[in-house]
């Protein structure tokens, strides 16, 4: 709900009030409902909040509690604040004025530095205990809400978004060579490994899941929360399961519509974004509020070039969806006139470093703008879904079979096979050899005479760079491959997903910034810890039954989702398959700025040249529509996003 910033002077000499004026005026490009600062003598609290909740309204941030000396500024929306409220024995004439931050002092009060264990929601902030002279901060489990930091032995300072820091005089700003590296020599989405650092040399960020102490002259950061599998939850039938589940998502996508404004929704043909409208749709109707969808589809002129399993206008899914959940204003967006090329500078302005989801940052910007031009504090959506509710893809499907055939399991294994067949249209004979192949890799590969790691993504990055960074060894430690091999069993990768924290910090970046700079926050029901435990703890059948891939999610939204968007396992959405069609008119500039990035000098010491001009060569003058699934485009923008990024740094 807001943008905050600290200062705190471990050796007692007093703040200049000249910085911390200045790191509050860096916020001013944000729209803001209340601006407010609290300080003494060596430490400084601020706030430039946007209210977001019905509790936020004029909510005093920071805020100090006299009598039991603690002042905290906050970035945070809690949701599990009747749970909170029963173990903290607030009385409920109190609950619906105390504010989240107010709420989160009374649990520190309680827990002390144990208090983020108890949280549940999107968070960063800062507790400043006089009693204990400490300094005391956290960031939520999954990095939903940014704050970053720079400190030395004297003094250390804090800020929701990297810009302000650079305010103060004493820090340097200096490109991190090693993040860059790291960016760089991923194959895949993921930016870095390291949760602690950025871009920037000077500038660390709390990672996810982690909190920060500063007490006697000692910084600490510590994990609070890991996630993954525990016990297996063990009910009577498929039907228990179903209604298990109906009611840890109902409770968190009910928590997440709390605000005083309209309630919108990212909305595509899919499962996950398809049950967070559609559960969000009955909690509305009980406040007779009214859902707002909004929707990315091709320009007009896109001729549809994919093939027949891909669905780039998910229009008729959509208002499947709509039709039949009811009570919604359902948008369609095209952004005539934009691309990934026209919007990079200002994206990366607003995310503050490179980033990797080039294709999709046109819309992503595009529907937090409309969104904030029709009055929507609360934007919903489910990115994160495929690793919680909607776990279960055909590859985890046929390692199932898999494991039965190995277990010898014949008479499940013919059953669960014969009705996957049936829902795929296809054959056993067809099937089988995939499923023998997944039981028995080893044969297999000898069989075939293939080794699996033939395919080997480009290293774009500088083999010097690599070298004198040590990269392709620290990337193995984080079960990265830099030549983008995937040969885990899903569940190791699902394992993988919540055990490494750099996986959290692409969206929760990109969400915080532009909810800053549109005044409304992106949220995830997905995302929420109880569904992640909840989904954690299930049987693997219950993610394959009936011959259904994400079967839970299926079989759960029965009465919920339409048949043609709920049973579809023939077809799915492709995000981006016009990006290249929008790109057209700009490709003679995209080429031409390409060549000068192979001439320059700074992006020499970064990237392996030679390889970015064969990506040049095979790419062409001429655009092509499946230049999008080309590792060669992949490598172009990638490079590119650097290139900009490195040109605009001052």
């Amino acid at each position: 709900m807001s943008a905050i910033a600290g200062i705190y002077h471990i050796n007692e000499e007093p703040i200049n009030p000249e910085h911390t004026t200045d790191l509050m005026k860096a916020f001013q490009q944000y729209p803001a409902d209340y601006v407010h600062i609290w300080k003494n003598k060596n430490i400084f609290l601020g706030c430039h909040a946007q209210w977001i909740t019905p509790e936020s309204i004029s909510e005093i941030l920071p805020y100090y509690d006299y009598e039991k000396q603690l002042v905290i500024t906050a970035d945070a929306i809690i949701d599990n604040r009747n749970e909170l409220f029963d173990r903290l024995q607030v009385s409920r004439n109190q609950r619906k004025e105390i504010p989240d931050s107010q709420l989160i002092l009374l649990a520190y009060e309680k827990w002390g530095e144990e208090v983020p264990k108890y949280l549940i929601g999107d968070f960063s902030f800062l507790i400043w205990d006089e009693k204990n002279h400490r300094l005391f901060g956290a960031r939520d489990f999954s990095g939903a809400r940014t704050l970053y930091f720079y400190h030395n032995e004297s003094r250390i300072a804090f800020s929701t978004t990297i810009e302000p820091l650079f305010k103060l005089p004493y820090i340097e700003k200096k490109l991190n060579e090693e993040w860059l590296a790291e960016f760089l020599a991923i194959p895949g989405m993921v930016e870095a490994v390291s949760s602690l650092s950025t871009v920037y040399k000077n500038i660390h960020q709390i990672p996810p899941s982690h909190r920060i102490s500063i007490e006697n002259k000692k910084v600490t950061l510590s994990r609070y929360c890991t996630v993954e599998p525990g016990e297996i939850l063990k009910l009577k039938s498929n039907g228990e399961y179903e209604e298990a589940f109906q009611e840890v998502f109902q409770k968190a996508v009910t928590a997440r519509v709390r605000t005083h404004g309209k309630v919108g929704a990212q909305l595509s043909g899919g499962l996950d974004s398809g049950s967070v409208v559609g559960f969000a749709s009955k909690a509305l109707q009980k406040e007779n509020k009214k859902l707002t969808t909004f929707s990315y589809v091709p320009v007009e002129s896109f001729i549809d070039w994919t093939p027949f399993y891909f669905i780039p206008d998910e229009r008729p899914f959509i208002k499947e969806t709509v039709n039949y959940v009811g009570n919604i204003d359902d948008q369609y967006l095209s952004f005539e006139g934009r691309s990934p090329l026209t919007e990079l500078d200002d994206f990366l302005s607003i995310m503050e470093m490179p980033y990797k989801f080039f294709d999709n940052s046109f819309w992503l910007k595009g529907i937090s703008e409309q969104a904030n031009k029709q009055g929507i504090k609360v934007l919903l959506n489910g990115a994160r879904g495929n690793f919680s509710i909607s776990w279960g893809s055909q590859t985890l499907t046929l390692s199932h079979y898999a494991s039965l055939l190995k277990k010898l399991k014949w008479v499940q294994l013919y059953k669960d096979l014969d009705m996957f067949c049936h829902n795929f249209k296809t054959g056993k004979s067809r099937i089988l050899p995939i499923v023998a192949k997944k039981a028995f890799p080893t044969i297999a590969q000898i069989l075939s005479g293939q080794n699996q790691s033939d395919y080997r993504f480009p290293m774009i990055i500088n083999p010097a760079l690599a070298a004198r960074t040590n990269i392709a060894e620290k990337l193995w430690e984080y079960d990265i491959d830099i030549y983008g091999n995937h040969n885990e069993k899903p569940n190791a990768t699902r394992k993988n997903h919540f055990k490494h924290l750099y996986s959290w910090n692409k969206s929760g970046t990109a969400n915080t910034k532009l909810s800053l700079r549109y005044g409304l926050w992106d949220r995830d029901p997905t995302n929420d810890l109880r569904v992640i435990r909840f989904c954690l703890s299930l049987p693997e059948e219950q993610y394959v039954t009936n011959g259904m891939e994400r079967s839970l999610i299926r079989r759960a939204t029965k009465n919920l989702l339409p048949n043609k968007v709920r049973l579809n396992q023939e077809s799915r959405g492709i995000q981006g398959a016009d990006v290249i069609h929008r790109m057209t008119v700009n490709w003679p500039t995209f080429n031409e700025e390409l060549n000068q990035l192979v001439k320059d000098s700074r992006m020499e010491e970064l990237l392996n040249i030679e390889v970015i001009k064969g990506a040049i060569r095979r790419i062409g003058s001429e655009p092509s529509p499946e230049y999008i699934f080309d590792d060669n485009y992949r490598i172009l923008t990638r490079s590119l996003t650097v290139y900009r990024f490195i040109k605009n740094f001052n």
